[in-house]
């Protein structure tokens, strides 16, 4: 699957599913998709890749549980907001 040639949706899902902090993406298509909507109006927002990075973090720590530091949020944020940038206003104005 190319993540840049589908839905916003599906690209962040596709996304988050390579990250796979949990480690359940094979298994479970959708765990991560309680970040979609989130994500997707902190990007149409305007949110910086600190921004994204912070609430990647705080979604690890608070709602999976999990120790941040060795997740990499900040690199999983440089690639949502690069996805996001190279995917255009047409992209990112397309429904949630």
């Amino acid at each position: 699957m190319r993540p840049w040639n589908t839905s916003p949706q599906s690209a962040l899902r596709y996304l988050l599913n390579e990250w796979d902090p949990i480690g359940v993406a094979d298994e479970v298509r959708d765990e991560y998709d309680c970040m979609l909507a989130p994500l997707l109006g902190r990007l149409r927002g305007g949110a910086s890749q600190s921004e994204i990075a912070e609430f990647l973090q705080r979604e690890l720590e608070e709602h999976f549980g999990l120790d941040p530091l060795g997740q990499m949020p900040d690199v999983v944020a440089a690639r949502v907001v690069a996805w996001w940038t190279s995917a255009g206003p047409a992209e990112g104005a397309a429904s949630a």
